[in-house]
């Protein structure tokens, strides 16, 4: 552990028997790889989505969270990536951690147990301190939305 490390509580849950734990692939890796913890095979159809579950809870300490974020490989090879990516975990939440993921691509995905389908980065939180104003003050973009800045 270095003075970047943050320490994370995890209990491993009945379905994630046999199962490896979250773990960093390389030594600079920002995420550690996460594995379905599915009893079968799923197979998510073009199109679909699921609920997939890695078999852990975890204890995120306070001031911090956790990313789910796709895999790079799996999106280029297949089309499967998270709809709500990245998706947090709350410090305070126990419960099971799933990943949910879509099958953007033209073929059916199989999902198998043990797959490496998602990856968790723990990042720090700032919250904001929300003071309502009569107006907020002027930038260069301004109110422009979508796309106001230029192309590409």
């Amino acid at each position: 552990m270095n003075s970047t490390d943050v320490r994370v509580a995890i209990a491993r849950l009945p379905e994630g028997d046999g199962l490896p734990l979250p773990a960093y692939m390389s030594a600079l890796a920002a995420g550690a790889d996460l594995c379905a913890a599915v009893r079968e095979d799923l197979t998510l159809a073009p199109g679909a989505r699921a609920l997939v579950p890695t078999g852990f809870a975890i204890a995120v300490p306070p001031g911090f969270e956790a990313q789910i974020r796709p895999r790079s490989g799996l999106a280029l090879k297949a089309g499967v990536t998270i709809p709500n990516a990245p998706g947090t975990i709350d410090a305070d939440y126990r419960g099971p951690v799933g990943v949910i993921l879509a099958n953007l691509g033209g073929e059916p995905f199989v999902v198998r147990r043990g797959d490496r389908i998602a990856q968790m980065v723990i990042a720090p939180v700032s919250r904001g301190c929300f003071d309502e104003v009569d107006a907020l003050p002027d930038s260069a973009r301004g109110d422009g939305g979508f796309g106001s800045t230029g192309h590409a």
